[in-house]
């Protein structure tokens, strides 16, 4: 007999219940609801690309990551993490954006996570264009004070202005700095790579005082080192994870709006998240898969796995 003072917690639809092809397509095939409440965890959606600069298709993004994580099993083989077991995490839908204002949607966007984060949660959201970093951590400031950030992207995405407008998928998180959002001495870029305009494109940053790691750096090593050091570094923190699918190398991740070749594998693409194990992770996001440039949907279940793989590592997963 069960325990009535047990807690209950959602559990992914499994595949001997329902064919993994069938059933409603939430994030691994898990209870919706419409608020955060009573959430530990929850999975949101954030359908948009109207700050792209490339090729847009990232307003698809969300739905194919769901539709590609109806393959993945609550347990981590790797990592022994059951976070099903430890947390109530459902699947709260997608942020009703305003496809044809950019400047509206990023303030909807930050009112939505308000309202999230009214509760107890962590919000890990699918992307969506990395516009929508800045307008979260908008919100998670409020919440937490201006926190630590591992960002894991093929660019800095620190312009000033993109044809003018401040507001791009290019520009995130020189208006984070610039709002007070961030801790200038404990954000890390991981990847920065690719072509520029002049030779010191990603030392914005670094005179900010970020720590950049850029792809060339990452090249046929472990990065678990790496993410001993940032954690040392960044110690109780409350952090926040975003993770650019660009940041992949193109052969193996090519559906995303602007690939760079030199990336990253995903062997090191698992080493970075796996690594956040222990940090105080207070939000994330999964950005920037167009999945219309991948038949093979390869592009979305990567994304799908990393965002599972941040929930694997969230503080009551091993609390």
């Amino acid at each position: 007999m069960s325990d009535s003072s047990t807690p209950q917690f959602n559990q992914p639809l499994g595949g001997n219940d329902m064919p993994r092809f069938g059933g409603v397509p939430t994030m691994m095939r898990l209870p919706s609801q419409d608020t955060a409440e009573g959430l530990d965890a929850c999975f949101v959606g954030i359908p948009m690309d109207i700050g792209t600069s490339n090729r847009t298709g990232t307003r698809h993004g969300p739905r194919a990551i769901r539709a590609e994580s109806g393959m993945m099993r609550p347990y981590n083989m790797a990592t022994g993490a059951g976070p099903f077991a430890k947390m109530q995490v459902a699947d709260i839908g997608d942020v009703a954006i305003n496809t044809f204002d950019l400047k509206k949607t990023v303030d909807l966007i930050t009112e939505a996570y308000d309202e999230i984060l009214k509760h107890d949660v962590v919000p890990l959201t699918l992307g969506g264009d990395h516009t929508l970093s800045y307008p979260v951590l908008r919100s998670i400031a409020k919440k937490h004070g201006p926190v630590a950030l591992i960002h894991v992207d093929a660019h800095a995405d620190t312009n000033d202005l993109m044809f003018g407008e401040k507001i791009a998928h290019g520009t995130p998180f020189r208006r984070a700095f610039e709002d007070g959002l961030l801790q200038n001495d404990k954000v890390f870029q991981i990847g920065l790579r690719g072509t520029g305009y002049a030779p010191g494109d990603f030392d914005w940053g670094r005179e900010q005082g970020f720590t950049v790691i850029p792809a060339e750096e990452c090249w046929h090593k472990s990065l678990t080192p790496l993410m001993q050091d940032i954690r040392a570094k960044i110690g109780d923190t409350p952090c926040y994870l975003t993770y650019d699918i660009d940041s992949l190398d193109p052969s193996v991740a090519p559906g995303t709006g602007t690939m760079e070749i030199g990336g990253l594998t995903t062997i090191q693409a698992l080493e970075i998240v796996r690594g956040c194990k222990g940090l105080n992770l207070v939000g994330g996001d999964l950005v920037e898969v167009s999945p219309q440039y991948d038949t093979t949907g390869a592009t979305a279940m990567l994304g799908a796995n990393l965002l599972y793989e941040m929930l694997c590592v969230l503080p009551k997963t091993w609390a």
